[in-house]
């Protein structure tokens, strides 16, 4: 029982004793909680990868009313730290993680993540145009005119950030 070693992780099911110790260090989980979640990831992920896909169904089963795949794409992007196109369990324990202890620094990192969407550290107006007509999507959200339009929701918050 544990976990098992290995320098050059290529199975992404095992979860090497560095990468338990890293989670123990980031999450804030003991070992035992640690473990419990890497054998319910592994009982969903039996591959040990969490693809767009999977994570999309995900979202749906929350928001089974609304279109998830832009937001859904955006939150992908941020868990998916290493760029490989899947979510691991050292991915996805220090998401979950940051979401239920995290500080308002890292969350607020997070948020700044998924917003910055070409990755050129700010959000600019059409990064923030693309996230919110995804939130409008993924809360089915019709009324998109006047005070509600993306754009005029934008410049809001543009304005708003200039004065605070």
């Amino acid at each position: 029982m544990g976990a098992k070693s290995g320098k050059n992780k290529k199975d992404p099911t095992i979860l090497s004793d560095d990468e338990l110790k890293i989670l123990l260090n980031c999450t804030g989980y003991t070992d035992e909680e640690i473990l419990a979640w890497h054998a319910g990831f592994l009982k969903d992920c039996p591959s040990g990868k969490l693809d767009k896909k999977q994570f999309l169904n995900v979202y749906k089963k929350f928001y089974p009313n609304g279109k998830a795949d832009k937001y859904c794409n955006f939150v992908f992007k941020a868990f998916d730290l290493d760029g490989n196109g899947w979510i691991d369990f050292t991915e996805f324990l220090t998401a979950v993680s940051l979401s239920q202890h995290g500080e308002l620094p890292d969350k607020l990192g997070t948020a700044f993540q998924i917003y910055d969407q070409d990755k050129d550290g700010r959000i600019n107006r059409k990064d923030m145009i693309k996230i919110i007509e995804a939130m409008y999507d993924l809360a089915n959200e019709e009324d998109r005119t006047g005070d509600k339009a993306p754009e005029n929701r934008v410049e809001l918050i543009m304005k708003r950030l200039e004065r605070d």
